[in-house]
């Protein structure tokens, strides 16, 4: 038995030794150097980190090209997170120079070529966030080795500027705002330049994003500047139509701003923010606040993109023909709301505490204000209409997840890929619902037993975390992890999830306007987790219903 062991161990030794790798790569600034990591018989990963895509920004600018280096630039530390506040908002930490990225490119005998490459933005409502090293403790969440090495794609992930320097405008061409989303397409641009030379096909790229990110990635695709850069686009838990990823009043937000940097809101602000300390600015943005049913937490981004008739050059809605032949995946979390819902309305997420429905009503209230008590009235029939006569509270808080998950994320999230499969020309269109429960939830947990997949629940699943940290989770979610990341790296290969190198548990229909097909994703699939129409009702009444009620300005009602 140990001689076996021991020639094991010598097959593996030069089996990893003989993995293919890339040493020394050429980019467009200068030779870079990676690590290359052994992971079993002749397969391997080399890992880039830390290489700029963009010299250090300047204060609302658009990004620059980097000047270059001499040398051989060392990639095997991670540059800092973009310049963003503390989560306790009293501090900030981060760097100005921060338009980095990093890229991971799986190894077999040979060195990889023409290999799939996927772009991943991060989410943090576009004021916190960062693909650089450890996400919590020294958890490092969007690690992209698990998904290049079984999906053999190159992933790479990046840095953009967030809060005041990647958000604030004036609502004009002082300050036109969107500097995150130009960092995230200068991103684009630069892998389409060079990852040839890392083993990558600049003409097959998918970005992926989630939350904030998963806007973003709309974004991108609804953008005319990205045109020819981008193959296909995945959006998780995010879109360009969400209420909370689109700043109406630029301005308004900006004077704000202004006040809390001690500069004047009039003809001189403009000037008088850009001659401020990064510092200052970042601390000067809107305070993210406890909401309540009255004033949804959600309510508290209002740094996020703005139409500046440049990047965006009109409403997200109108602009889906840009998309037209970019391939589309995008879903939601069946109870992406309940991380929302349960801080603007604390007893639903405490197991022994009542929620009154009077708080459903007031929740309704602010999400429909403008229609009066016409709107909340007309609203809460839709979402009471199949209580039993005296409703339970697992009814009850149910209710609320649905309603904070409907209008923050699912239905403009479907409007969205409705748009999308409606202005398509070669493109296809995937819609999903992930519904696995939270790990938070059962007896002896935080969450209700009830608790579906929460709010970037998916994450851990897409980017393999059952399988680098096994100790923390069973088979099922090995399985679930197994199947999104085929599903995903399928999609990044060809277009359609279900063709590729990994097999998958379910064929996955594409979406039409008249199938509305969608899948519904879970540790436990067969063909029967293939649905239509996804929650059907409920998206009428917000994209139907709703509007067609008059306007009551801003009329409080309850």
């Amino acid at each position: 038995m140990e001689s076996l062991k021991i020639l094991l161990a010598v097959v593996f030794g030069l089996g990893t030794a003989s993995a293919a790798t890339l040493g020394v790569v050429t980019t467009e600034g200068g030779q870079v150097r990676g690590k290359n990591l052994p992971l079993a018989l002749y397969r391997s990963v080399d890992v880039f980190k830390g290489i700029p895509f963009a010299a250090k920004p300047g204060l609302f600018e658009k990004p620059r090209a980097h000047p270059g280096w001499d040398g051989i630039l060392k990639a095997t530390q991670f540059a800092k997170r973009c310049l963003q506040l503390s989560i306790t908002q009293t501090s900030t930490f981060g760097s100005e120079d921060c338009l980095y990225l990093n890229i991971w490119v799986p190894q077999g005998r040979q060195v990889s070529s023409d290999l799939p490459v996927m772009i991943w933005f991060y989410g943090g409502g576009f004021m916190v966030g960062g693909s650089m090293g450890a996400n919590f403790l020294n958890n490092y969440l969007y690690s992209g080795q698990e998904i290049a090495d079984r999906g053999n794609v190159i992933v790479v992930t990046v840095g953009y500027r967030v809060g005041v320097l990647g958000f604030l405008s004036s609502g004009d061409s002082g300050i036109p705002g969107n500097y995150g989303l130009w960092d995230q397409h200068a991103s684009i641009a630069w892998v389409h330049r060079n990852i040839r030379s890392f083993g990558g096909d600049p003409e097959n790229i998918t970005i992926f994003g989630e939350s904030a990110g998963g806007a973003s990635v709309n974004y991108q695709i609804l953008s005319p500047h990205n045109k020819g850069l981008v193959r296909r686009a995945i959006s998780q838990s995010g879109a360009a139509l969400c209420p909370w990823a689109h700043n109406k009043q630029p301005l308004k937000i900006a004077q704000k701003v202004a006040l809390k940097a001690g500069c004047p809101t009039d003809g001189r602000m403009v000037e008088c923010l850009k001659s401020t300390d990064a510092a200052t600015l970042t601390m000067a943005a809107p305070s993210i606040k406890q909401g309540s049913p009255d004033y949804p937490g959600v309510t508290f981004l209002q740094l996020t993109p703005v139409v500046d008739g440049d990047f965006i050059p009109e409403e997200p809605s109108q602009l889906f023909h840009n998309a037209a032949n970019i391939d589309y995946l995008a879903g939601v979390n069946d109870m992406d709301g309940h991380l929302f819902t349960s801080k603007d309305i604390p007893s639903l997420g405490k197991k022994n505490a009542p929620t009154p429905v009077e708080h459903l009503k007031r929740l309704l209230a602010a999400y429909t204000k403008d229609k009066g008590a016409a709107g909340w009235e007309a609203a809460f029939a839709v979402y009471s209409s199949e209580w039993e006569s005296t409703p339970s509270q697992t009814t009850i808080k149910r209710t609320a997840v649905d309603i904070g998950t409907d209008y923050i994320f699912l239905v403009p999230i479907e409007t969205a890929i409705y748009l999308h499969a409606a202005n398509a020309r070669s493109a296809r269109t995937f819609s999903y619902m992930m519904s696995e429960p939270s790990l938070l939830a059962g007896p002896g947990k935080p969450y209700h037993d009830w608790v579906g997949a929460d709010h970037a629940d998916d994450l851990q699943y897409v980017f393999g975390k059952p399988f680098s940290t096994p100790s923390a989770y069973g088979d099922r979610h090995r399985d679930l992890s197994a199947y999104m990341m085929a599903y995903w790296t399928n999609f990044a290969r060809t277009g359609d999830p279900n063709n590729g190198k990994l097999k998958v548990p379910a064929t996955w229909p594409s979406y039409s306007s008249h199938t509305q097909a969608f899948l519904n994703i879970h540790g436990k699939m067969d063909q029967s987790s293939v649905g239509k129409e996804m929650r059907q009702r409920f998206v009428h009444f917000w994209t139907v219903t709703l509007p067609s009620l008059p306007s009551q300005g801003s009329l409080e009602a309850r």
